[in-house]
């Protein structure tokens, strides 16, 4: 079966479905091709900092995230080495932009907000794009099932293994040597945890235990694995074993314990982390010839800012706007917009993104590598100078606006 599209989007994780959402507030329609059979949240939970909840409010769905997730007032950070605060940090500080805003939201809570705000029908689901040519100015999408979809536009939001991506030319993301395992615990009768971020960095570990609400609590656990860590990977029970015995090493509270202790953890047990070069991103291809990226196919990297996903919803948003107004330019339904209309909407996106998503893939390698490290003098300025720094560089990267559809 063959049909055709004006925008199809590969992908219904955040950065897909804030497209479309975007896109279905200016008035246009799009069609979303998730390979899966149903919507995935893998991950549990992501912290959705300042910079998210302005994208979230430009699509409309803002308040709903805030009535059911927990609203921090500060960021505490331990050192691993003694177990003491390390760094303090006030997230209702006045910047330029006003208060902080931070909260750590379900992921699967969001995904389906985003879905329900979208027409019925926008979401194909059991749809994998197996492979992509051209056509003129028609992108020719062949998917597993044997169908066929010639697209205008093509919105590659596929994950870190995009195949959007790999047709554009940006190179595989790399290997950062560190792997990560998360979980999310539930107490029906209260956590008891107050409106904080926990954070325990160093001794080669970074690990976060984070209140989504206040019966749920996310937990996440970063490290560079070794020989030494033997099977920890081959099982939940093993990874959950080898993570406690680390955390009460470096003598982390028994209330952050008794979260892993009860959480629920996935069956991918741990996973690599990746990130795209920036300097790839600096001359390579985010937009070319009707097709882009966005979301970690655009930008993979390490989660030590908490803004993968946060961006991902800022890359919706512009993305939104742009070819939404180049759409609407068109005449009614776009028909009348040309291939140079859509071409100068993603290039106006790619230039808006390019500096942004460098800044934080930077950032948060750099912060990752300083909060983990195990190196005799960047521990000692760690320990000393480096954890209050650290957590301002957070909250700063966050202070950034996408702007209004």
């Amino acid at each position: 079966m063959e049909t055709v599209e004006d925008i199809v989007i590969a992908g219904a994780g955040l950065a897909g479905l804030a497209t479309a959402l975007g896109l279905h507030r200016k008035g246009v329609r799009s069609l979303v091709l998730e390979s899966s059979t149903t919507l995935r949240a893998s991950g549990f939970a992501f912290t959705t900092w300042t910079n998210a909840f302005r994208a979230l409010d430009a699509l409309g769905v803002g308040d709903k995230i805030r009535e059911h997730h927990l609203l921090y007032e500060r960021l505490v950070a331990f050192s691993a080495s003694t177990g003491e605060p390390a760094a303090k940090l006030s997230l209702k500080m006045q910047e330029k932009s006003g208060p902080h805003e931070i909260r750590c939201v379900k992921r699967n809570f969001l995904l389906e907000t985003l879905e329900n705000e979208l027409p019925e029908g926008t979401i194909r689901y059991s749809s994998k794009i197996v492979a992509l040519e051209e056509d003129g100015n028609v992108k020719v999408l062949h998917l597993a099932d044997g169908s066929i979809i010639r697209a205008k536009v093509l919105i590659g939001c596929d994950g870190v293994n995009s195949v959007v991506a790999k047709w554009l030319g940006l190179p595989k993301p790399i290997l950062s040597g560190r792997s990560a395992t998360r979980g999310l615990a539930e107490y029906p009768a209260g956590h008891g945890f107050g409106p904080e971020i926990l954070q325990f960095i160093g001794q080669g570990f970074r690990s976060g235990v984070l209140p989504c609400s206040d019966t749920s609590v996310y937990w996440n656990y970063t490290w560079y694995p070794s020989p030494s860590d033997g099977d920890a990977e081959e099982s939940v029970a093993k990874m959950r074993s080898h993570v406690l015995a680390k955390l009460r090493a470096a003598k982390i509270p028994d209330e952050a314990l008794d979260v892993i202790e009860r959480s629920e953890m996935s069956d991918v047990v741990s996973s690599p982390l990746r990130f795209r070069s920036p300097l790839s991103l600096v001359r390579g291809s985010i937009a070319r010839r009707g097709v882009c990226v966005a979301g970690d196919a655009l930008h993979p990297m390490t989660p030590e800012l908490g803004q993968g996903g946060c961006a991902a919803l800022e890359d919706g948003v512009v993305l939104a706007r742009c070819l939404g107004d180049a759409f609407v330019a068109g005449g009614e339904d776009g028909m009348m917009i040309s291939k140079e209309g859509i071409d100068a909407a993603l290039g106006k996106y790619a230039e808006a993104r390019r500096w942004r998503v460098i800044q934080l893939i930077t950032a948060a390698y750099v912060v990752g590598f300083i909060q983990q490290s195990n190196n005799g003098v960047i521990k000692f300025l760690r320990e000393k100078f480096l954890s209050g720094v650290l957590a301002k560089v957070m909250v700063a990267m966050a202070d950034y606006d996408c702007g209004k559809l």
